[in-house]
């Protein structure tokens, strides 16, 4: 009870002195920061370095600066930092909520990065989205969820298999609390006509444990068959992937070990970590590490017994960081009465099996064979993810063209208020949650980010469709790629096809059909 009430200190003390001390006497230069990391004010055009940044621009389409109210002084709101491509010049071009970002200033909660993070992870959210859930039995026979977002209107809770619309695959943070993020981000895909399912890990959000397995950080296995199933549930609608927080670390590993065969159109990253041992290490000030790691433990107290066969128990509970309890988790597996006999628990063992650890499950560890455009949402004032000079790989986004990073100088955490929330919150309470259903990419009450990677899905399939149309042209007219050209091809493959024996081959289809998903 004291550590409660030592929290509601904290918490109020940060609410009364937090947004003045921080923001007071900074609103003619908002975005310092950003000039801090080397943004420059110049158009992105006229930059000849291999990092491309757009500033904020009007609407003729040009890389311009806009001036700041009221002091005529020039500086950059958000920038996209990528090396210069085809489709990042396309991006800058036809994503224009890119540019329209308007951090919340002054004396207000909104302009803490912290109140915010705060404000999205713990404060509840009357969402009009209910969820209908697939329990997937994986091939060691363990269970994850699907939870599929659907309208509380709609009457019809499945979707039909022939169904061409995309479906948005959504990986909520690593220990598996459903935010007003991930409620919100679920009720503007469907305004837009996505199928959103959010995947919950082992253990997490009320799914089963069925086996003594947990899913480790960045073990990309229980993802690959999630996205198998939804492959075989919608196979004529395209899948684009949003990972929250944390919750980037997974799917980072799955794009980097799956490479082009991941069946993934695009993806991105809201307010991601990238350097994930390091920052269990030493990434959070105090009170969100204590906050974090009391979750985590309250999340695992109902699986306490069964997992006292594998897992040190008493070292588990008796952490008192994220580090702790991750490496009781997968770094001290042996058994405990082995453990006990032996007596040998040495500092080094422990330093060499956390390095291993983090060896198989960083993120970044496979980041060249990732093969799909990747867009990262990150503001400056992040308090979760640390400071932005030792936690963002900038030689990333500027030397991987997949990689886009969309940085702002505020924003925090999954944040990103702006001073039009206030005015859209009240208006959607007055109308009525499910009004939000059928609202567009305009609508003020839809988040900022929110806006910014639905525009990036849209632009990134128009853009691969225009290049797939183009080459087919070129084809055409190298003679190399006509319509009866494609008409021969066809013929030429069914009659080959009829030559072998009909009934062995549908069976041993059906076989390989099978197998493929019945695991």
């Amino acid at each position: 009870m004291l550590e409660w009430l030592v929290a509601v200190c904290i918490v109020i003390l940060v609410v009364l002195i937090w947004p003045g001390s921080k923001y007071f006497g900074t609103e003619s230069q908002p975005d310092a920061p950003l000039q801090a990391m080397g943004v420059s004010r110049q158009p992105a055009r006229e930059r000849t370095a291999e990092r491309c940044v757009s500033n904020r621009g009007g609407n003729d389409g040009a890389q311009t600066v806009s001036s700041d109210a009221g002091t005529g002084e020039k500086s950059p709101t958000v920038a996209l930092i990528c090396k210069p491509s085809a489709l990042a010049n396309y991006l800058l071009k036809h994503c224009r909520t890119f540019n329209d970002y308007v951090p919340c200033v002054g004396w207000t909660w909104r302009a803490s990065g912290f109140l915010q993070s705060l404000y999205e992870v713990c404060w509840p959210y009357d969402s009009p989205v209910q969820f209908v859930r697939d329990n997937l039995q994986l091939s060691d026979d363990g269970l994850v969820a699907l939870d599929w977002a659907v309208p509380s209107y709609q009457k019809r809770r499945r979707t039909s298999s022939h169904s061409t619309s995309p479906v948005l695959l959504i990986i909520p943070n690593s220990f598996g609390r459903i935010t007003r993020n991930v409620l919100k981000l679920c009720e503007a895909a469907l305004s837009h006509g996505y199928l959103p399912a959010v995947f919950n890990r082992r253990s997490h959000n009320g799914t089963p444990l069925t086996t003594l397995k947990l899913q480790q950080f960045g073990d990309p296995g229980d993802l690959r068959e999630a996205v198998r199933y939804i492959r075989y549930r919608q196979p004529a609608g395209r899948l684009y992937a949003v990972r929250e927080s944390t919750g980037s670390g997974l799917l980072l590993s799955y794009l980097g070990e799956c490479g082009s065969s991941s069946y993934v159109t695009a993806a991105v990253c809201l307010s991601p970590v990238f350097r994930c041992q390091s920052w269990f290490e030493n990434g959070l000030c105090w009170p969100l590490q204590w906050a974090l790691t009391l979750y985590q433990k309250m999340c695992l107290s109902r699986y306490r017994t069964v997992l006292g066969e594998t897992v040190k128990t008493d070292m588990l509970f008796s952490s008192c960081s994220l580090r702790g309890v991750e490496e009781a988790l997968f770094c001290q597996t042996a058994h405990v009465g082995a453990a006990a006999a032996t007596g040998t628990s040495s500092a080094n063992n422990s330093s060499g099996a956390w390095d291993a650890y983090w060896e198989r499950n960083e993120p970044l560890r496979d980041v060249d064979e990732v093969a799909i455009p990747v867009l990262s949402v990150c503001a400056q004032d992040d308090p979760i993810r640390g400071d932005t000079q030792s936690t963002l790989p900038l030689e990333l986004f500027e030397t991987n063209p997949h990689f886009f990073l969309l940085l702002t100088g505020r924003g925090g955490h999954c944040g990103f208020s702006t001073l039009s929330d206030g005015s859209a919150i009240g208006a959607a309470g007055a109308v009525g949650p499910a009004a939000g259903l059928n609202s567009g990419i305009g609508n003020p009450g839809t988040s900022w980010s929110h806006r910014a990677l639905l525009e990036f899905f849209r632009a990134t399939t128009d853009f691969f469709a225009a290049e797939e149309r183009s080459k087919q042209l070129a084809a055409r007219r190298r003679g190399l790629g006509g319509s009866s050209g494609g008409r021969v091809f066809r013929h030429r493959s069914v009659s080959t096809y009829k030559r072998m024996p009909a009934c062995s081959h549908n069976i041993h289809a059906i076989y390989n059909w099978q197998r493929s998903y019945t695991r």
